[in-house]
């Protein structure tokens, strides 16, 4: 299937899903419903040529990646403060401000610039921000989340409609999770080791429409994709720590799930006909021989004070290698049912990438749904990418697999030169290339299909946390400190 047929495949699935999506959108993160393919052409290869550098600009730091919708480009970021050391390679920022922009996609000029409130610092992991939800526009209104605060909605000519302030929230990795539009609702996933939720939010007012609550979950940084079946209910679908799951966009009741894969989950689910891809991975897996003990158990041996719950000194006891902090969800220095339970499913756990097909209701665990399964070579926060009938997954080290969607057999396998560090983007395909960038700014331009080659290499010279962009022939990079555009030079 050529690239072209592909895409208008996914962008006729997006337009009966009621999301905004046209050939000059990227409208939330990842693009038309998550894709990560655009409908472009004339895309550059060559991303060191300087002459393809049509514009860049300074901003401040943020991993929030750029969305577009016509001639603007959306995005947010950490303004001042600084960075101190909250220990366990945690960091809070210790002021600053949290900062929408507007930009100019053809020139790179700055149109506005909107800071939101910020009642509080929550700490977050060293590879996170402040500013890492991406923002979700339906071209005339923009919509931003900060775990700071929680969310504003602007005109896009940057006037204030609502806000809805929220949290906080128990996340020690700080936010991920970046809000989507379905229909006329704002749909944001907001789990964390303590009261996990989804809701929707009306996008005139800023009421909340529903509230679903997430008890069998823990922390998450997934960004959830829209499927639409032949019938029923619009669903979102939401990848999960240790479970895959629908929900129904109109009452967010929970309409089917299957269980599996790791914890901490941070790749967005990708939609391919009938076919749902989550990926999930994070360690776990470790199951001693002698098994892990029920809480009942563990309390019997371990519990001296008779208080039904066990101390730093107590855990020892059955745990003797493990942290508390490690296992303690709610802070409160005392392991209890709940935090025991999620402590057993993390050790038993097994990251996997599952191919799904959509149809039936409730546990679909043990049944024919789940189509295949693959527990190796899986990235730790990309997304994986299916482009032009090949599914792309990058994974630390610049391994880089490609696969066949269908059956998830392995075409080929093989490491990025000049790219073996650790991977936070997502690949982007479009004009039958595939783009991806490093943590460390190394860029990788292939010729897509099954037997992918290398085009061309490039070190940005600063992080990259961002996915890129793309909308026609122009492609949208965001290091640490620059936002780029990049275009095909055509003439000498």
């Amino acid at each position: 299937m050529q690239a072209s047929r592909y895409t208008f495949c996914v962008l006729t699935l997006l337009g009966l899903a009621s999301i905004p999506a046209s050939g000059t959108d990227w409208p939330r993160f990842r693009g038309p419903n998550g894709s990560g393919i655009a409908d472009a052409s004339g895309l550059p290869a060559d991303l060191g040529d300087q002459r393809n550098i049509l514009w860049k600009i300074s901003l401040p730091w943020g991993h929030s990646s750029p969305i577009i919708s016509g001639s603007r480009i959306f995005l947010t970021a950490a303004e001042g403060g600084e960075e101190t050391d909250a220990g366990r390679e945690k960091v809070v920022d210790a002021g600053g401000k949290l900062v929408t922009f507007s930009i100019d996609r053809d020139n790179g000029e700055i149109l506005w610039k909107k800071a939101a409130p910020r009642p509080r610092m929550e700490r977050y992991e060293k590879t996170n921000s402040p500013a890492s939800p991406s923002p979700v526009t339906d071209g005339e209104n923009v919509y931003v989340f900060f775990g700071d605060f929680g969310l504003i909605s602007y005109t896009v000519e940057g006037d204030e409609r609502w806000r809805l302030p929220l949290g906080p929230f128990n996340n020690v990795n700080g936010h991920g999770s970046s809000p989507i539009l379905v229909d006329d609702k704002v749909i944001l996933v907001c789990d964390s080791d303590t009261a996990p939720y989804m809701l929707a939010v009306d996008k005139n007012t800023g009421k909340v429409i529903w509230k679903t609550e997430r008890p069998e979950t823990t922390r998450s940084y997934v960004t959830p994709a829209v499927f639409q079946p032949k019938e029923g209910p619009l669903e979102v679908i939401v990848p999960s720590a240790y479970f895959l799951a629908s929900y129904s966009a109109d009452t967010g009741e929970k309409l089917w799930w299957v269980n599996g894969g790791g914890w901490q989950t941070k790749s967005t689910p990708i939609i391919h006909g009938d076919m749902i891809y989550s990926n999930s991975w994070e360690g776990g897996g470790q199951i001693p021989e002698d098994g892990i003990p029920t809480f009942a158990e563990a309390i019997k041996k371990a519990d001296k004070n008779g208080d039904g719950v066990m101390n730093e000194e107590e855990l020892k006891i059955v745990e003797p290698k493990r942290k508390l902090y490690l296992i303690d969800l709610d802070h409160d220095k005392l392991v209890d049912q709940r935090d025991w339970e999620f402590h057993r499913i993390r050790r038993t756990s097994k990251s996997s990438l599952m191919a799904v097909r959509h149809g039936g209701r409730g546990n679909l665990t043990e049944t024919d749904h789940l189509v295949w399964s693959l527990e190796k070579f899986l990235p730790n926060v990309p997304s994986p990418l299916i482009y032009d009938n090949v599914l792309y997954l990058i994974k630390d080290g610049g391994i880089l697999s490609t696969l066949d969607p269908q059956t998830g057999e392995i075409f080929k396998q093989g490491r990025l030169r000049k790219a073996l560090d650790k991977y936070y983007a997502s690949p982007v395909g479009a004009d039958g290339k595939v783009y991806m960038i490093s943590q460390l700014g190394q860029a990788t331009v292939l010729k897509a299909g099954a037997q992918w080659e290398i085009l061309t290499s490039h070190d940005f010279g600063e992080e990259v946390y961002a996915t890129p962009a793309i909308v026609e022939n122009r492609l949208y990079i965001r290091t640490r400190n620059t936002l780029y555009c990049l275009g095909r030079q055509t003439n000498p």
